[in-house]
């Protein structure tokens, strides 16, 4: 089953976040993408801040975390984007088949 992983992204510019998800369906680097609004409180430079943003959730094979992390380091306007990748340990057998059929 760790055959397939969850990456975690955000964005705070609408476009950006579409140009990053447009790469990453148009490559077959993930399945489905989700975009889910949150409040971001974090430490950056310094300071306490609070942030409107845009969670990503993609969906992919985790041999293709290498290139979805490359993909959205080439496009994101962050100096440090988060890009986390969390293991997909069970899950629907349909699903998952699908998963891996959709990806490269």
């Amino acid at each position: 089953m760790t055959d397939y992983c969850v990456i975690v992204t955000t964005f705070s510019d609408d476009e950006n976040g579409q140009t990053i998800i447009n790469a990453l369906l148009e490559q077959r680097l993930a399945a489905c993408i989700q975009v889910i609004p949150i409040k971001s409180y974090y430490h950056w430079k310094q300071k306490i801040n609070c942030d409107q943003e845009q969670q990503i959730i993609i969906k992919t094979k985790t041999i293709l975390f290498d290139r979805v992390k490359a993909e959205i380091e080439k496009h994101h306007h962050y100096e440090t984007p988060e890009i986390i990748q969390l293991p997909i340990t069970n899950g629907s057998v349909d699903y998952l088949s699908w998963i891996g059929q959709t990806c490269l």
